[in-house]
């Protein structure tokens, strides 16, 4: 297979010198494009800008290598046109607050020309616990509400529940709550406190203790998945707070999913994207940062990131 033709590549992420390079999934993702001949320069989300016209960035031109404790090399810091890239990742963790929305608007305005990863103006449309309720006959019984009495009635008709932030991230401010669980008004009164957001709530999946599955898509197809398995004592699974990954393979209810919301996914633009399946049902579309690519490899031999740079390339015309 002939060589990629290069492209220029900038990744917008947070601080590379704390990431975990066994597990962070836009490591992967860099290391491979490196690895193909692309060229990276690499920048925070507080150093995007508009300038007068231009969308400009503050960073560096960035080489990593997988060596704990030394794994990536900067170039000379330098302001950069976006719009001179043939890619930009959009590649920072949530929270999925203001400043993240503002960084979709700024990059929007880039795109498509400049190819950004995954699509802003879908990635804004479509966060993670919004996107899924476009598809209910996949999903549990779900409502989204700032109001307690409705938090309240939710509960009264479908007993044991998850609550959470609408916008929250990595398993923080997850609750699970029974049926009798004098607990809710306290955490509504916590949640509101806090933030002026609405919860999401869902009808609680005991099937949760076997694992809650991420799927990887890769423009609309799956490629893989893992299993995240709670801590002992833990409703969560995520691998932020203890989940333990195993591997699995996709059934066919799995792929029934996937085959149902993969056209969508494709046709706005989100080349790389980890769905969560608790059971039979799906529970989010995470399109902001999603993880799980290295872990996948290691289960399963594949290479996820050569697959999403083959994606890329064939939108860029450089394949």
């Amino acid at each position: 297979m002939p060589a990629p033709r290069p492209l220029r590549v900038a990744i917008q992420m947070d601080p590379i010198g704390a990431i975990n390079i066994d597990a962070d999934s836009t490591f992967r993702i860099a290391e491979e494009a490196q690895a193909r001949g692309h060229e990276l320069f690499y920048y925070t989300p507080d150093r995007l800008a508009f300038q007068e016209g231009r969308v400009t960035a503050r960073g560096w031109p960035l080489w990593v290598r997988r060596q704990v404790g030394d794994h990536f090399k900067l170039g000379p810091e330098a302001e950069v046109d976006l719009a001179g890239f043939d890619v930009v990742w959009l590649r920072q963790d949530p929270p999925f607050d203001m400043g993240y929305i503002t960084t979709t608007h700024l990059l929007d305005r880039i795109h498509p020309k400049t190819l950004v990863v995954n699509d802003p103006f879908w990635v804004r449309n479509y966060p993670e616990k919004l996107l899924v309720l476009d598809f209910p006959d996949l999903t549990p019984p779900t409502a989204i509400a700032r109001d307690l009495d409705t938090l309240r009635a939710f509960r009264a008709r479908h007993g044991d529940i998850i609550l959470k932030p609408l916008y929250g991230n990595g398993g923080a401010g997850v609750f699970k709550l029974t049926s009798g669980d004098g607990n809710l008004a306290s955490l509504w009164e916590m949640f509101a406190g806090i933030s002026r957001e609405p919860l999401i709530v869902q009808k609680f999946l005991p099937a949760v203790s076997a694992g809650d599955k991420r799927i990887i898509l890769v423009d609309g197809e799956p490629v893989g998945a893992i299993n995240r398995v709670p801590a002992k004592g833990e409703t969560r699974s995520n691998m932020h707070v203890g989940g333990r990954p195993e591997r699995i393979a996709l059934t066919a209810r799995d792929r029934q999913i996937c085959a149902a919301i993969g056209p969508l996914l494709r046709e706005k633009g989100q080349v790389f994207v980890g769905i969560d399946v608790i059971g039979d049902w799906l529970t989010e579309i995470n399109v902001t940062s999603p993880t799980g690519i290295q872990e996948l490899e290691r289960f399963d031999g594949i290479n996820v990131a050569e697959k999403i740079w083959l994606a890329i390339e064939r939108r860029r015309g450089a394949a």
